[in-house]
């Protein structure tokens, strides 16, 4: 899934955020209520992680506006420091889909993330990706160009999520290692052309007779598109 974490606690939200990349996750992070939104309403996620204490727009605010933008019909997991039950129901009343209390744990939060991405959505038409003949599918994580699976390591899978997300974009190594590797600590400066030419390996040479999809951009970066 595509996620959003709306959470001004840095320490707190890109600890969610490598937890759930772990998971396969594609993670955006905002760590103010203004840039919170702004992504919210301007992108598609299938899930948005929405902090309720939050600088400049606070979690109430943002969810209310965004129920009111019937173009944004993703599901809200609200995170609070607020365990009473009329700041619950007031939060599931202004449109939150679920309601998580701090503190909480990462696996609690990964059961309400995996049941939240079961239900059907409006968004979830966008659950399916595709790019020519290749189709990524984030429910299933299953792979294929024609007819043909592809297998992938789950790195492998979230590289590929990113570049069909942004499918006709040049995108930058550095942009490729914030979103994707997040700066691990053990990457090494080649490893996004390492990835880059496994994936090639996977869907562009056992199908010469159709376009190359990841193409190389030299001095700027990669893109995946048709041609």
């Amino acid at each position: 899934m595509k996620i959003l974490i709306v959470e001004d606690e840095e320490k707190i939200a890109n600890s969610l955020k490598r937890g759930l990349e772990q998971e396969s996750h594609v993670v955006d992070v905002a760590y103010d209520g203004e840039v919170g939104y702004d992504l919210a309403s301007g992108e598609n996620y299938d899930l948005i992680i929405l902090d309720l204490m939050l600088p400049k727009i606070d979690g109430m605010t943002i969810c209310k506006k965004l129920r009111q933008d019937d173009d944004v019909p993703s599901p809200i997991l609200m995170l609070t420091a607020r365990s009473s039950v009329e700041d619950r129901v007031k939060g599931l009343n202004i449109g939150a889909d679920d309601y998580l209390p701090k503190p909480f744990s990462f696996e609690e939060l990964l059961a309400r993330v995996t049941a939240l991405g079961r239900r059907p959505w409006e968004v979830a038409k966008d659950s399916v990706l595709k790019v020519g003949g290749l189709t990524l599918d984030k429910t299933t994580f299953e792979v294929t160009r024609g007819n043909k699976q592809i297998k992938l390591s789950r790195k492998e899978f979230t590289l590929l999520e990113y570049l069909m997300r942004n499918s006709g974009k040049i995108i930058s190594k550095d942009t490729l290692m914030e979103s994707v590797w997040e700066y691990e600590a053990d990457i090494l400066p080649n490893t996004v052309e390492v990835y880059i030419g496994y994936l090639r390996k996977k869907i562009d040479e056992p199908f010469k007779d159709q376009p190359r999809l990841i193409q190389t951009v030299r001095g700027f970066g990669y893109k995946l598109a048709v041609n």
